[in-house]
């Protein structure tokens, strides 16, 4: 007798069903040791060419936040994603040796309702690399 075969296949099989990818919100604010401005500006530039979908990062000698749009199945993979891109970009933008002190990762549907009620707006910058 044949089983009916699971939603959930081999993880060697291909899914069934394919998952779809969205796009989230994300605002990852980093701090640490002062750093030259200059320096950190290049730095973060080069991040912002380095990651697709980047929107726009603030930034001081001692801390920056960066704000861009992830495409990812669900909010767990977007943090994971966010969670690793400072340090993964660490050495090929030169980025300072930072913590990541704090996320924020909402779907688009929220972060537009945010924006139409007057929370959450978009920085005074839109796109690139500013000081605070």
């Amino acid at each position: 007798m044949r089983r009916p075969r699971s939603r959930h296949a081999d993880p060697g099989e291909p899914p069934t069903v394919p998952e779809q990818a969205r796009l989230w919100h994300v605002v990852l604010s980093v701090s640490g040791q002062v750093t030259p401005l200059s320096s950190l500006r290049t730095s973060l530039e080069r991040l912002a060419h380095d990651h697709s979908f980047f929107l726009t990062a603030r930034y001081a000698a001692d801390h920056a936040e960066i704000r861009y749009w992830e495409q990812a199945r669900d909010l767990h993979d977007a943090a994971a994603i966010a969670l690793r891109l400072w340090g993964e970009h660490k050495v090929t933008a030169n980025l300072p040796p930072w913590e990541i002190v704090g996320l924020e990762v909402v779907d688009r549907a929220t972060y537009h309702k945010r924006v139409a009620e007057g929370f959450g707006d978009p920085p005074p910058h839109l796109g690139g690399v500013h000081p605070y």
